[in-house]
């Protein structure tokens, strides 16, 4: 990762240096010249993401407003006849930046602004049309390692979530009860999934999920159920989680959750960077905007 570092530090243009083993790339760099250098600041990343394009096809009817052409006839018969369109929709436009290790980084923006789309393609699972995600370890997003079944009751969840993150059968012992407190789910670990509250799933999701502490951890809208002690504990986890050296990605639309536990603020808007930087200058102006 040093290498990867160093190399789009001091090389404007080039192409980024071959990552070490343990560096997971989505591949499909964009052309060398294309790409905005990288303005990289002394310390270790964890994740690059260099020029990031994400389009994704979606069915929905065509627009009222074509017409003219064969094409757009063929079009607009296909539509009488009741069949979807295939729509190509481009979330993300050329983002850029770098996160540190200890870094925990808001990414706020209105509905539509590409955040969720971004942390998939952290994850890697959305592979980039252009651009590239490079990331020092295994980045986790919330909910993925830790998917629940609603068949199975809360205490098989924890122990299959845990396992799936890869714990042993002692560290899932050792963390289970420590999982059932901070979740508040108290006696429903007995009970199926099905029975919980999409509150209670969220909070059962994060108290595994956040359980091992990751090279990267992406959150989307985690925090935004519970009461305010769970909030609370939530925001203590998440520094907890910077303080062990990873790096926490988080999506909220509650601003104060964002400025009171991140370090750093990425606005979002259709699918571009408008603005980096510190909590306070970047919600101000995003308040503003």
């Amino acid at each position: 990762m040093a290498e990867l570092t160093k190399e789009l530090s001091q090389v404007k243009g080039q192409e980024p240096a071959v990552p070490d083993k343990d560096v997971r790339v989505h591949p499909d760099p964009a052309p060398a010249g294309k790409r905005p250098p990288l303005d990289v600041p002394t310390g270790t990343p964890t994740v690059i993401v260099d020029d990031l394009h994400i389009v994704y096809r979606v069915y929905g009817a065509a627009s009222d407003n074509e017409k003219g052409n064969a094409v757009n006839a063929l079009t607009r018969l296909l539509k009488r006849q009741g069949r979807p369109q295939m729509k190509e929709v481009h979330a993300v436009k050329g983002v850029t930046f770098v996160a540190y290790h200890g870094d925990a980084i808001g990414i706020v923006g209105r509905n539509g602004s590409g955040k969720s789309t971004l942390l998939r393609a952290i994850a890697g699972l959305l592979p980039p049309h252009a651009g590239a995600v490079y990331t020092d370890g295994q980045p986790s997003l919330l909910g993925v390692n830790a998917a629940l079944m609603r068949e199975l009751t809360g205490e098989r969840n924890i122990v299959l979530g845990c396992y799936a993150m890869g714990m042993t059968p002692s560290e899932v012992r050792e963390k289970y009860q420590e999982i059932v407190d901070f979740s508040g789910i108290d006696e429903f670990v007995q009970l199926p999934m099905s029975t919980y509250s999409s509150g209670m799933g969220a909070r059962l999701r994060f108290a595994i999920s956040s359980a091992k502490t990751h090279d990267v951890l992406l959150i989307d809208e985690a925090l935004a159920t519970g009461d305010r002690e769970f909030r609370r504990k939530s925001e203590e986890r998440i520094r907890h989680i910077r303080e062990s050296a990873g790096t926490v990605f988080l999506v909220a639309h509650d601003l104060k959750v964002i400025e009171q536990t991140c370090n750093r603020v990425i606005w979002l808007h259709k699918g571009k960077i408008k603005m980096d930087g510190e909590p306070g200058e970047v919600l101000a102006a995003y308040n503003k905007g």
